[in-house]
């Protein structure tokens, strides 16, 4: 069972959790990351070109079923304009052993923060600015690769 969804709905960590659980697994690992709002930031707007995402996402959650003995896994990231606390990207990974599944989460985040097709733009009281990638982000995902 593997499911990717971008949308600019909120979601629910629990219910997909539980529906990794029910896979029949002995592991589930989770992510769920929050939009910060250091620095004064008011909104996080993510745009994307559709169908470029959906593929590009699904594609390297192929790689990581390929990878690792998983049951299931979901990834669900969202798009608009998203404020401080708000929850961004969801991504749950469930395997019959726990290595596989926190391995294959941290994977699959890791990608996602700084290879995903999406373009963040921060808003502050006083400014708008574009988000640059950061070089510890390329780093870990490169790890991956090896």
């Amino acid at each position: 069972m593997s499911r990717v969804s971008i949308q600019a709905e909120d979601f629910d960590p629990a219910a997909e959790l539980a529906a990794l659980e029910a896979s029949g697994g002995g592991g589930v690992a989770s992510f769920t990351g929050i939009v910060r709002g250091e620095g004064g930031l008011v909104a996080l707007e993510l745009e994307h070109y559709p169908a470029m995402t959906t593929a590009q996402v699904e594609r390297i959650v192929g790689q990581a079923l390929d990878r690792w003995p998983l049951l299931g896994v979901r990834v669900i990231h969202r798009h608009g304009r998203l404020e401080p606390g708000e929850r961004i990207v969801f991504v749950g990974t469930a395997s019959r052993h726990r290595t596989a599944a926190l391995e294959a989460c941290a994977f699959l985040i890791d990608w996602l923060k700084s290879e995903a097709p999406f373009w963040k733009k921060e808003h502050f009281a006083d400014r708008t600015q574009w988000v640059e990638a950061r070089a510890e982000d390329d780093a870990k995902a490169e790890s991956w690769k090896r």
